[in-house]
């Protein structure tokens, strides 16, 4: 029995682990896409790409539970809109005026945004040892927002790409918190109609880039950039994460969303040749050292 666990357990921090790295990814593609593929072209490929390969895998587990999912078709535009649609969007964007270690240390302040709003907006008690969390990981993203100085603030002399990434950062919370009330069908299901919305909501947004700035076609690279986009983070991760929460449940899976900024940061520097300067070290151990006294602070299970 022990080994049974230990078996499923293995599987799970496997299949956690290269999701984590997938999404850490991401923010490598982001800064690559910048001069290949505008950021709503690379928007609307990914999400184009992901309906493609879960209607290709999944099209008959989509099927069996298209009559819940009709019923919730409002509340799946929504979160699909929001949580893929706008997050990407902005990512992207931030991807052209901040640097890949930015957007992943940003990126791991998600799990402290969702805990502010589930006590808002749910009614979610948050006990000291997470409240001094929050705080912590607050007080990362202010040194990423503002490069280390803070004197930054009173002269308004913030980043746009940092600060783009922060509204995503919002925009992905209040869909994680979203998540909470979805149907109670297959999560592959529930992912399929999101990603079909998230595309669908990405052709108005492309629209309005053309019109600002003309239409220009992907060069090669932003066309490798675009299948590696669908390929890893946005249908590997979650085909992933959905059966790594499956084997060990959404408490346990939840914790590894913490080394995203870890492999977003390791890969900035070996592919990307960026420079990790002191602020990043000290934004990263409050970010990560917040989120994990949060972690400590949740009520055990029953």
């Amino acid at each position: 029995m022990r080994d049974a666990e230990h078996s499923t357990s293995l599987q799970a921090y496997f299949f956690l682990v290269v999701t984590t790295a997938c999404w850490g990814m991401n923010t490598i593609f982001g800064r690559l896409a910048v001069d290949a593929v505008s950021p709503m072209q690379l928007t609307m490929l990914r999400w184009f790409g992901v309906v493609i390969l879960l209607l290709t895998f999944y099209r008959h587990q989509i099927a069996a539970d298209w009559q819940i999912l009709r019923q919730r078709l409002v509340y799946l535009a929504l979160m699909g809109s929001c949580g893929f649609t706008l997050f990407n969007a902005l990512f992207y964007l931030a991807a052209h005026s901040t640097t890949a270690i930015n957007i992943g240390i940003l990126q791991g302040s998600i799990p402290i945004f969702v805990l502010l709003g589930s006590l808002l907006f749910l009614g979610y008690r948050i006990r000291l040892i997470q409240a001094i969390g929050a705080v912590l990981t607050i007080v990362g993203v202010i040194t990423i927002a503002t490069a280390g100085n803070w004197m930054a603030i009173a002269q308004l002399d913030l980043n746009r790409g940092n600060l783009l990434m922060l509204i995503a950062c919002f925009s992905y919370a209040a869909y994680s918190i979203g998540l909470s009330k979805r149907p109670q069908v297959s999560a592959i299901s529930v992912f399929a109609v999101m990603a079909l919305v998230a595309w669908i909501a990405s052709l108005p947004l492309l629209a309005i880039e053309i019109g600002i700035q003309g239409f220009s076609m992907p060069t090669a690279r932003g066309w490798i950039v675009a299948i590696l986009v669908t390929l890893f983070p946005s249908f590997l991760a979650q085909v992933f994460f959905i059966k790594g929460v499956g084997l060990i449940g959404p408490g346990r899976a939840g914790v590894f969303i913490n080394l995203v900024p870890v492999f977003a940061s390791f890969l900035a520097v070996m592919i990307l040749g960026e420079q990790f300067h002191g602020y990043h070290a000290m934004a990263l151990l409050l970010v990560l050292g917040g989120v994990g006294l949060s972690e400590l602070g949740k009520p055990k299970p029953v």
